[in-house]
């Protein structure tokens, strides 16, 4: 029993001592019955909001008005809420009203038949009144009652029903899929935090992020999370460089080559490409796409805004797919260059968008093995070593501040980088005569 576990049950328990009933709600039920470790544990109970205040020292009242109570204990947060029945939904995300009910009706207006259980973990038994054990077994995502109205409630169920999917391989039922494509155009009324979070996670908890991009796409939902992924169905590519088909086809084998992804490689691979249907023009010889990195770059940039990433990450993303081309060159680079490439922070991002750019389209590594050879000669060394020149050896030479002294350090770090020179002094000689 992991640490979040056992202080939920500590919880449950003090509520049942209370005279309550009190269940593990939702995933955590979800999860148990697949043999999966639960990420979090909530709790469902008849205890009122009032009265699970008055039963624990530390609370916080988050949902109060909807019957939901955060207990804060050995350091964990465990959300509580009272079971509920909902009045109408007017903003496609929270219930007008509520009210306070039995265990039966609160599953019943639940999203999907697999998070609608109760489990007493005090009596081991399982309270299933919607069906999910049994669309567990068939590997189903079902909406609980009429999905039309689940989606209309809230229209972010839309997308956790492919993220449910997608990560636990499961097939949406057709009632509920056709319900999704009919609710599509409403995930425009959902604010970009909350659909950044449901499709961040799709792309990094599926089992094959590129199947579930495909199927974003099939449902109609891709309009209102990236609309310009769209052009990228269809736009043809070099089939000497790119076999495996157009370039949509070819960022969903990237995704799933994907290897426990972050969120930062999961944008720099869905988005490395965005720029190609822009650029795309016929040559001589072939269909090129001159500059389609920095296109991609520059179009990304306000993809990744709209979506409200944290600036940090989006800076990552960016170096990552603006620089996604220079790769094909590493054997020819020169020392200082290589150097600054490998020790950039960006530079295991970079490797891994390298990595299934590769492997996704021609299949050729060699720049790859060549950079983690190359890593490995270096790696009692740091790839860049402190700066044997500054800009206080340069006013000492009478150089003042400014872009020749920036000019400056920057060739005589080249030079030290590329071992040009043994010793800062012989470093210091040399750049006298390039004054």
């Amino acid at each position: 029993m992991d640490g979040s576990e056992h202080t939920a049950l500590k919880i449950l328990t003090q509520i049942r001592m209370a005279g309550f009933t009190a269940f593990f709600a939702g995933g955590s039920v979800r999860d148990r019955l697949l043999g999966r470790a639960a990420k979090d544990y909530d709790i469902a109970t008849s205890a009122r909001p009032e009265q699970i205040e008055a039963l624990f020292p530390k609370t916080v009242a988050v949902g109060k008005a909807f019957g939901v109570i955060v207990v804060v204990e050995d350091g964990t947060e465990t959300e509580v809420a009272t079971f509920r029945t909902d009045g109408g939904y007017q903003d496609g995300r929270r219930p007008d009203s509520v009210e306070f009910c039995g265990a039966e009706e609160d599953a019943k207006r639940r999203d999907f038949t697999i998070n609608g259980m109760f489990y007493d973990p005090l009596e081991d038994k399982i309270f299933d009144y919607v069906g999910g054990q049994e669309d567990l077994k068939k590997k189903i995502i079902r909406a609980i009652g009429d999905p039309d109205r689940r989606f209309a409630e809230d229209h972010l169920r839309i997308l956790r029903a492919v993220r449910f999917a997608q990560t636990l391989g499961f097939e949406i039922e057709p009632a509920t899929r056709a319900a999704i494509q009919k609710h599509a155009p409403d995930l425009a009324k959902i604010s970009a935090e909350r659909i950044e979070n449901e499709f961040s996670r799709t792309l990094t908890e599926s089992l094959r992020p590129g199947d579930a991009l495909k199927e974003l796409v099939e449902l109609g939902l891709m309009e209102s999370i990236i609309p310009e992924i769209l052009p990228m169905i269809g736009q043809e590519q070099p089939p000497e460089f790119h076999p495996e088909g157009d370039v949509f086809v070819h960022t969903c084998i990237m995704l799933n080559l994907m290897k426990n992804p972050t969120r930062v490689l999961a944008y720099s691979v869905l988005l490395h490409d965005v720029g190609k249907p822009d650029t795309a023009f016929m040559g001589e010889d072939r269909l090129r796409f001159h500059g389609h990195e920095r296109k991609s770059a520059e179009m990304s940039e306000g993809i990744l805004r709209r979506l409200k990433l944290p600036s940090k990450e989006i800076k990552q993303i960016l170096i990552a797919i603006d620089g996604h081309m220079r790769f094909k060159d590493v054997q020819k680079m020169n020392k200082s260059t290589l150097r600054k490439l490998m020790g950039a922070e960006t530079f295991d991002l970079e490797m891994e968008l390298h990595r299934v750019d590769c492997a996704s389209s021609h299949g050729l590594l060699d720049n790859y093995h060549f950079l983690l050879e190359k890593a490995e000669e270096m790696k009692n060394e740091p790839i860049l070593p402190e700066r044997w020149i500054t800009g206080k050896d340069l006013k000492e030479l009478g150089i003042a501040s400014g872009p020749q002294m920036g000019r400056l350090i920057q060739l005589a770090y080249d030079a030290q980088l590329e071992g040009r020179f043994e010793t800062r002094d012989a470093l210091l000689v040399w750049l006298k005569t390039q004054l």
